[in-house]
């Protein structure tokens, strides 16, 4: 796979029916492991080992109706039973736009998370959100959790 501008992980990848899996530590399940499938699992273990989020407070393709239309968002973080943090993965291959912005911010209307991020695993962009003055102000960092 594809080197990421994130430090290197250990992952548990299988080879089935001529394509490569990876194991999903979250959901507890064998995925195929696409490039945008990569850059999830390696932002995941990131967010884990560099940012203490536990693997609880994860949730990996979680539905949202969108304008009558079902939605999946690619990672959010909880704390304190509330939403924190909302994170698009592209491909390494798919530039991060102003398009993907869209997609994450029409996404953060219903669920209002304070924390926003966008990553392609060889460019992350991060971002508060203060849904009070519907304002962004973009960040160096992510917050430790």
């Amino acid at each position: 796979m594809t080197p990421l501008n994130l430090p290197t992980y250990s992952f548990k990848t299988r080879k089935r029916e001529n394509r490569e899996e990876i194991f999903d530590e979250i959901r507890r399940k064998w995925l195929v492991c696409t490039p945008e499938e990569w850059v999830r699992q390696n932002f995941l273990k990131w967010l884990k080992q560099e940012k203490n989020y536990p693997a609880s407070n994860l949730v990996i393709e979680g539905g949202l109706k969108l304008n009558k239309l079902q939605k999946r968002t690619d990672i959010l973080a909880y704390k304190t039973g509330n939403p924190h943090l909302l994170i698009e993965c592209k491909a390494p291959n798919i530039a991060i736009t102003q398009k993907t912005f869209d997609q994450l911010f029409r996404y953060n209307i219903k669920i209002k998370a304070p924390f926003l991020a966008v990553t392609n695993g060889l460019q992350h962009v991060f971002a508060s959100y203060n849904a009070d003055k519907n304002e962004v102000t973009f960040l160096r960092e992510l917050p430790v959790y």
